[in-house]
């Protein structure tokens, strides 16, 4: 799998924070996303109305995902593919080194995929002695790096201009460019003419799915990009790689999805591209796969839809909890670890490698609530991550002096006289020592907040005391 740190959060938050680069291209696209987003809903006025209708239709699905991923195969084995199931990731990567082995290929391009994130697949390519070449822009250039995807609808969002030329002029003087380029469509088209030598002699085109499609056993991908047109449609094998939750009923039922996806992820109507691949070429056809592989990845995911982790199983991946959250605006992708970072990721990434590793990520949720607002499949994030927040305590992977902690809140919130007294003294004690500057720049017990910042003196009584007050003079003038 991709090499895995979430168990090292804290430190690569703190390196993330003081990254001036970093920071820099979290700047720029910060408010993209959230602005487009809302000018694309403000011309949509049904929308709400559409995730209640999206958030039923995969309730349904995952219901009866037996049902729907048998009827998958069947329509695909009736159209000459062939689909192979996978309990994990090592089994996924393996199904996919045979088929590739069997054709004799040796190079390979790829369209994005966060399954093969998951799975780790170029590596296991590489193991094997092929060439993988990752089509997307983004995923390009992050393959380039050296680099994981830090944002799962724009890989390489963390890096400026600037460092994406530098790459380009490193990896691209063997291809002709001796001069670096400066400009976004310069780039674009250097990229764009690199990449067109790998589309022509690919052995094998792999790609991910957006949606599985029952009804016609057909793959839904959308991108912005031609390159997953190109990557399934020039070789020979087309193999896509997904995860099971993916499939929908019917192609009505993907066309409602698609309405939130686009809306969601980069306030588009419908992305440039919507490519459906149904089977291999018919006779008639002058492009197309001759091969059609499907692979169908579980890795735990049968295990949420028996768990109170099932509605996880809802997100179409847009990227909206992650583009709307303060703390992924704060630090990136890379912080959280591994393939899946943000809110979703945040609950993904301790069912998928251990609470134990993943421990930090639930705990760095501030719990504000956009990330479910902004959700088109009305996922509860913040529920869910209460939900790892309780095993977390439950097992005792939570530090002694929080468990203490909490022990000693507990007890004051179930005993409201004392909780009352205790607040009122210590307000009224930080009240008095704190008027002179209004603020504290250090404060016993509260290090981790006023090592970052000031924390404000108490300005009066306690929030209770106020409303009885204000209880109080409201009954008097009445």
């Amino acid at each position: 799998m991709t090499s895995i740190q979430s168990q090292h959060f804290k430190p690569q938050a703190n390196a993330a924070l003081k990254n001036v680069e970093l920071q820099r291209a979290l700047s720029k696209a910060k408010g993209g996303f959230i602005d487009k987003r809302l000018l694309a809903l403000s011309q949509l006025p049904e929308f709400d109305t559409l995730r209640d209708q999206a958030k039923a239709l995969k309730e349904h699905t995952l219901a009866h995902l037996d049902f729907y991923l048998e009827q998958f195969e069947e329509k695909v084995q009736a159209r000459g593919g062939h689909v192979h199931w996978a309990e994990n990731a090592d089994q996924a990567c393996d199904i996919i080194v045979r088929l590739c082995q069997q054709v004799n290929a040796h190079f390979i391009t790829k369209g994005k995929s966060m399954i093969g994130e998951e799975i780790s697949l170029n590596q296991a390519l590489e193991n094997a002695g092929m060439q993988v070449i990752e089509t997307d822009l983004g995923e390009y250039i992050i393959q380039l790096a050296k680099e994981p995807p830090s944002h799962i609808i724009a890989p390489a969002v963390h890096k400026t201009r600037e460092q994406i030329s530098e790459l380009f002029y490193q990896h691209h003087q063997k291809e002709g460019f001796n001069e670096p380029a400066i400009e976004i469509a310069d780039l674009v088209n250097q990229a764009r003419q690199v990449l067109r030598q790998h589309y022509l002699k690919a052995d094998v085109g792999i790609t991910g799915a957006n949606f599985l499609i029952a009804e016609t056993g057909s793959t839904i991908i959308v991108t912005n990009e031609g390159n997953g047109d190109l990557t399934q449609c020039l070789p020979k094998v087309h193999i896509v790689i997904s995860s099971i939750e993916k499939v929908v009923p019917t192609l009505n039922d993907a066309s409602l999805l698609m309405r939130l996806l686009a809306r969601s992820a980069t306030g588009q109507h419908i992305t440039t591209y919507t490519t459906l691949s149904t089977g291999i070429k018919a006779d008639s056809e002058c492009s197309g796969a001759e091969q059609f592989h499907v692979v169908l990845l579980d890795n735990g995911r049968s295990t949420m839809l028996g768990n109170e982790f099932k509605e996880m199983l809802r997100c179409i991946r847009c990227g909206a909890c992650m583009n709307h959250c303060p703390v992924y605006g704060a630090i990136g992708g890379h912080a959280y670890g591994w393939v899946y970072p943000g809110p979703m990721g945040s609950v993904l990434t301790p069912l998928m490698i251990g609470l134990k590793k993943a421990g930090d990520l639930p705990q760095a949720c501030t719990m504000n609530g956009r990330c479910e607002t902004v959700c088109p499949m009305r996922i509860p994030l913040s529920q869910l991550l209460r939900h790892h927040r309780t095993a977390q305590f439950a097992q005792s992977l939570t530090s002694r002096s929080t468990r203490w902690g909490l022990a000693v809140w507990r007890w004051f919130v179930q005993h409201p006289r004392w909780y009352r007294w205790a607040s009122g003294v210590g307000i009224g004690l930080l009240h008095r020592l704190g008027r002179g500057r209004g603020s504290f720049r250090h404060l016993p017990l509260a290090s981790a907040w006023t090592k970052y910042r000031d924390f404000p003196a108490p300005q009066g009584d306690t929030f209770f005391k106020q409303w009885q007050q204000k209880q109080q003079d409201k009954a008097n003038h009445d």
